[in-house]
């Protein structure tokens, strides 16, 4: 019986050969893009077998343009970190998701908010020296405008 000496012992010397095709088949999946569905179908908008493509719900849904105004004591504050959270649709497993926005104000005490989908959206607003804001807003039309009073924190004794 032949032995092996350590320094002969090494990858092809072991018996991985019939593991080599099964690792190939793996990485491929893993390294796989999550849209080679979407890559696979041609522009007359179906895929290779025929079938429909199917449409992004929020592609053709209307966009609202929101500007937020954050005050307090009748004075504009600037530099508040606002917060715009809304639903997004054809997250992973079809599911909704919610996609945020970080902003913050400037002198005037204002944020433009570029196109969201219309419906329900969380607006937070945090500034130093001021209680912390959070609602949900019903977002509709073309353009709206959103005035948010700030209240000062309660005392601490």
């Amino acid at each position: 019986m032949r032995r092996l000496r350590p320094a002969q012992i090494g990858f092809w010397n072991l018996n991985v050969w019939p593991l080599v095709p099964t690792l190939l088949l793996l990485s491929a999946l893993v390294l796989t893009p999550v849209d080679s569905f979407a890559r696979s179908q041609d522009k007359s908008g179906s895929d290779k077998a025929g079938r429909p493509a199917k449409q992004d719900k929020n592609a053709d849904a209307p966009t609202t343009r929101l500007k937020i105004r954050i005050t307090g004591n009748d004075k504009p504050i600037s530099n508040a970190n606002v917060y715009v959270r809304f639903s997004v649709s054809g997250g992973f497993l079809r599911k909704d998701k919610l996609a945020e926005l970080d902003l913050k104000t400037n002198e005037d005490g204002s944020v433009k908010v570029p196109d969201l989908p219309r419906g329900k959206v969380l607006i937070q607003v945090i500034a130093k020296g001021w209680h912390t804001y959070g609602k949900w807003h019903d977002i509709d039309g073309d353009e709206q405008n959103i005035d948010i009073k700030l209240e000062p924190p309660p005392h601490w004794y």
